[in-house]
């Protein structure tokens, strides 16, 4: 090639001489004598001289690592045997100090008429500066998505923080160091001129325990940054224990090499610092330190609105406690625990309220209730409400009477708000509740074998709209407690969520009163950890459980207590089963037929004959010849009756097996109602009462 072919007529340098200037060469590599040419600028590419090179194609690709060869033969092969017009291929020659140099080959195939390859011609590029800057923007691009995973991770946890609690625990919960990018984690907060370290994340920082909570001066860096209001990054821990020396003893227990400290500042409010420590980064480049500064500033914003709801949740939970009873009375003959939980929702406490209440005649009040609205308003009406009904019930009045005047005096408030209560006047010595419902759910009874009711309460309207409306009538039911049963009050919260069917709440209540421990607190516990946890903290719940005491007799002379419901169809049998069950147990099962017998007569009386259940009682009286005695009480007046049936009557026998099995029996009046009772067993020394109309 001559000089007038390397420059044009003009001077200016010719398409030859760029492409050499720009790493480009070009090749002719002849299929049919296996040669190829390449130029000088081609040769330089493949890192060859013009001197060491034969023509031969294997010595242009010898410097190629083994397996660049076969990947390369496999891309021409395929495209000469195919059919291609053209093909292209990347890849790296090393150079004698061991780099790598990026080649890339562009290449157009000849062929003959009948489609056979001839030739292949092209270029060969030197595309080092390419790689090298693809690599740079790669690393740089990756870099950046690193760096707003971090971001967006972190915010996305602190996004669920409501609680300071909550945003410790995203910071340094499973994963938190992780989304931080860091090895380690220390977080203080200012409060009343001291630095309190409310968090420590990482392995070996539970040497800086001994800095938990100090003065806060500039004596450590993290109070010092705190102070200044200026970042510090770290890169060397000597130099850290140098310009403090209070921290010098305990720098070579921190298994680390950097810590950058932040301030946490929102809307010019210093709330306190953040350390993050790393094991293996030394030095912070421009985007790191951007990158720390943006996490001190998300985890600030989060700390200020956690603060803020921490703050506002204590005014008001302090206002809702001070209208709750402070004290809950002592009882005889009876447990009571109580719960409250308040919703998580800053500010928005409710009005459910629950009270004990002494009452004359050694009887106990029970109120569970819930004011209209979730605010500060709420609570304050909730107090007031509770300290009226609480007089209206300690002077003595019936139950309806209660809520008549508690409904009377929220309308004469005149605030808009009304409110549900279930109030319950509780006689432990005999069992008997007179209860009644304002709008609110009824009771739970869990019975002594464990079984679950829900009695139903005739209801009146919510307090204060009764008054409105003028019906004030609030129907008294009557229930009965035998000894060991236990009543159940709570409000809606515990049952009730958005878009569920407060059916499965109360069926869910019922399986946990029924596997629940029987006494009162543990209970209590049990129903707080299974519901209120389960369904969240979306609304107060107001909880009351009061157990009458069990009345399980002694060894020598045992006893059992049942209620049967007058609406429960499987009540007649559980409760023979239950006295033969029993009898068995005590080591009487020849008495056990017939007592089962007599059981279910005495109950088919009852709920045939009498409007409401029967509380069942056996037990064994310690006499020289043990006997068992079976009662079966209920709440009406009128005593058994002899008939003489007809062959092809199907009832009036009664009587007649009382005489034919028991070895005495008798009516004897008991608080509103009567008791029959029958004694099975040897015959009795002494004769029967003149009272009693059974044989003696």
């Amino acid at each position: 090639m001559t000089e007038d072919d390397r420059r044009t007529h003009g001077g200016e340098i010719g398409p030859t001489e760029w492409l050499a200037m720009n790493r480009t060469g070009s090749f002719d590599w002849d299929l049919d004598s296996g040669t190829i040419d390449v130029d000088e600028s081609g040769l330089l590419v493949f890192g060859l001289g013009p001197d060491a090179f034969d023509g031969r194609p294997v010595t242009l690709v010898a410097r190629l690592a083994p397996e660049e060869r076969v990947r390369l033969d496999a891309v021409v092969r395929t495209a000469l045997t195919g059919g291609s017009s053209s093909y292209t291929a990347h890849f790296p020659i090393p150079q004698d100090d061991g780099t790598p140099h990026w080649t890339h080959v562009q290449a157009r195939i000849l062929r003959s008429p009948d489609g056979r390859a001839r030739r292949v011609v092209g270029i060969v590029r030197d595309t080092t500066a390419e790689v090298t800057h693809s690599a740079f923007v790669q690393e740089l691009e990756r870099r950046r998505e690193h760096q707003t995973s971090i971001v967006e991770r972190t915010t996305q946890a602190l996004s669920r923080a409501v609680t300071v609690d909550d945003v410790t625990a995203a910071l340094t919960g499973p994963g938190g160091l992780a989304r931080l990018g860091a090895d380690g984690l220390a977080l203080g907060l200012v409060e009343n001129g001291s630095l309190n370290v409310i968090a420590l994340s990482g392995d070996s920082l539970d040497a800086l325990n001994v800095f938990r909570t100090r003065r806060l001066d500039r004596g450590l860096p993290l109070a010092e940054t705190v102070l200044s209001g200026r970042p510090r990054f770290v890169s060397s821990f000597p130099s850290l224990g140098r310009d403090f020396p209070e921290l010098a003893p305990y720098i070579d227990r921190l298994k680390f090499r950097s810590a950058c400290y932040l301030p946490l500042v929102a809307q010019a409010r210093s709330l306190g610092g953040m350390a993050l420590f790393y094991r293996g980064r030394s030095e912070f480049t421009a985007d790191e330190r951007i990158l720390a500064l943006g996490l001190a500033a998300i985890v600030a914003q989060s700390l200020q609105r956690a603060i803020l709801f921490d703050e506002e949740r204590e005014l008001a939970t302090g206002l809702q406690e001070t209208m709750l009873p402070r004290r809950i009375p002592e009882i005889t003959g009876g447990e009571i625990a109580v719960r409250y939980h308040a919703a998580w929702s800053g500010r928005q406490v409710g009005g459910d309220w629950y009270d004990v209440i002494s009452l004359p005649r050694s009887r106990v009040g029970i109120v569970v209730g819930d004011v209209q609205g979730h605010d500060t308003h709420a609570a304050a009406i909730m107090g007031q409400l509770r300290i009226a009904l609480r007089a209206y019930a300690g002077e003595g009045h019936a139950p309806s009477t209660v809520l008549a005047r508690a409904s009377r005096f929220l309308a004469e408030l005149d605030t808009n708000r009304f409110a549900t209560c279930t109030y319950a006047q509780v006689d432990l010595a005999s069992g008997t509740v007179r209860a009644v419902r304002a709008g609110h759910l009824g009771p739970l009874i869990r019975h002594t074998d464990g079984r679950v009711g829900q009695p139903k309460l005739r209801g009146g309207l919510p307090l204060g709209l009764a008054t409105v409306f003028g019906d004030e009538e609030f129907p008294e039911t009557r229930l009965d407690l035998v000894p060991g049963e236990t009543l159940v009050l709570c409000t809606d919260g515990l049952v009730e969520q958005p878009g569920t069917d407060i059916a499965a709440g109360l069926a869910a209540l019922s399986e946990a009163v029924s596997s629940g421990p029987p006494q009162a607190e543990a209970l209590a516990d049990h129903l707080s950890d299974r519901l209120w946890e389960r369904w969240g903290a979306g609304d107060d719940v107001a909880l009351l459980v009061l157990r009458r005491s069990p009345d399980p007799g002694t060894p020598r002379a045992p006893r059992i207590h049942q209620y049967i419901h007058q609406a429960d169809p499987a009540g007649l049998s559980d409760a023979r089963s239950a006295v033969g069950q029993a009898l068995r147990d005590w080591g009487m099962p020849e008495l056990a037929d017939d007592a089962e017998l007599l059981t279910g007569e005495l109950l088919v009386n009852v709920l045939l004959h009498t409007e409401g259940g029967a509380v069942l009682t056996l037990e064994v009286l310690p006499e020289p010849v043990r006997r068992v005695r079976l009662s079966v009480q209920d709440r009406s007046s009128a005593w058994p009756r002899r008939r003489t049936p007809g062959e092809a009557a199907t009832s009036g026998r009664g009587l007649m097996l009382l005489d034919a099995l028991a070895s005495r029996w008798g009516v004897e009046p008991r608080g509103e109602g009567k008791a029959v009772w029958c004694e099975i067993g040897p015959p009795a020394v002494v004769v029967a009462d003149a009272s009693v109309p059974g044989r003696g």
